[in-house]
């Protein structure tokens, strides 16, 4: 697949099949996400891939504190969603919502829906990305390049993504499931398996900005 076809036709799952992914093909998609360049070719990231029956474990713990509302996240989260930003996360929501039949004012149907994410919306596999504490903001961008090559590998081989900030919302409880070190960051996690295609959260597209948007040519000397 070419690298151009395989950014267009991503798109991020929230529905799977219960069928496991191979160990082979985990391995090959981790094997490729690892040529991730990154600052001074560190490499901060590393990847706890949790699988059955721990990944029922897992969905427990974190959606028991998220019913609880207590959130322990390992980064500032974004102070507030403005602007163009705002009318881009309401799009994506809205689009989401609409292919379940959820309408908008219907709050307890939409929590619930949010909920999905500590559930990893079925899929059979999650991986948590963490980074080196001490590598600070960018620690956090090399990972960000290693979780976007990392979606893109499993697309080639056929295997559905979805990266999830809410699971880095809860840091001190994956810490304490993974125990991991105090100088491991929680980034984000990325739950993978197979698509349900059929399903009617999987029937929608999120748009992106036009290039003009989001690039600035300086020529001017």
């Amino acid at each position: 697949m070419e690298f151009k076809d395989m950014l267009e036709q991503r798109w991020s799952c929230r529905a799977y099949l219960p069928d496991e992914v191979p160990g082979s093909v985990i391995s090959e998609m981790f094997d490729t996400a690892q040529r991730t360049a990154s600052w001074c070719n560190t490499q901060p990231w590393h990847a706890h891939v949790i699988s059955a029956p721990a990944i029922k474990r897992f969905s427990d713990m974190l959606l028991e504190h998220a019913r609880g509302g207590e959130q322990s996240s390992d980064f500032e989260m974004p102070r507030e969603y403005r602007g163009v930003y705002q009318q881009r996360r309401r799009e994506t929501g809205y689009a989401l919502y609409n292919s379940l039949g959820i309408q908008r004012e219907d709050r307890a149907a939409r929590l619930e829906q949010s909920l999905k994410n500590f559930e990893f919306f079925g899929a059979p596999h999650v991986a948590v990305i963490t980074t080196d504490r001490e590598q600070g903001v960018y620690g956090a961008v090399d990972c960000g390049g290693y979780v976007a090559n990392l979606l893109l590998a499993a697309q080639s081989l056929g295997v559905a993504t979805v990266p999830q900030a809410a699971i880095a919302m809860y840091s001190n409880q994956v810490r304490e499931f993974l125990k991991l070190p105090e100088d491991r960051l929680v980034v984000c996690a990325v739950s993978f398996g197979y698509a349900d295609n059929d399903h009617p959260a999987n029937q929608f597209r999120t748009r992106r900005a036009a290039v003009s948007d989001a690039v600035t040519m300086v020529t001017a000397g």
